[in-house]
């Protein structure tokens, strides 16, 4: 099991979790590989994983998600872990605000992120955890 991968019955299990029409936070956890290890035939030159990730990935992202209600609140460096399991480990952490969790998914579901933006994530992570969060007052 790819635990980096968004999958489809994820995507429909978040939706049928959120409420429409309101804003989505995404907490990504991040965990970078040394070297970004690209699949065969993906033309790419080498680098590391948080270079892939920031340089390739982000970008390629913000690209493909112009135009839609996205705000990139954070993302900073994870300092120490207080509370969880020893062995996990995580180099960054990023919220990122959507207008709503259709927005979210009409990007990751398109074509185009599948072909040109993801390989870029799949290559730089080690790890990966990516969390739908709701503002409630």
């Amino acid at each position: 099991m790819n635990l980096i991968e968004i999958t489809q019955q994820a995507l429909d299990a978040a939706e049928r979790a959120i409420p429409p029409g309101q804003p989505i936070y995404m907490l990504n956890l991040l965990r970078y590989r040394a070297q970004a290890h690209y699949e065969d035939g993906f033309d790419a030159a080498p680098c590391s994983g948080r270079e892939a990730f920031n340089e390739r990935y982000r970008p390629a992202f913000r690209r493909l998600a112009a135009g839609k209600p996205l705000v990139r609140m954070f993302s900073v460096p994870v300092l120490a872990s207080l509370v969880g399991s020893p062995v996990e480990r995580w180099d960054e952490a990023a919220i990122n605000e959507y207008g709503d969790f259709a927005t979210f998914r009409s990007i990751v579901e398109t074509e185009t992120y599948q072909r040109e933006v993801a390989p870029h994530r799949h290559a730089a992570l080690e790890d990966f955890r990516l969390f739908a969060l709701a503002k409630t007052m």
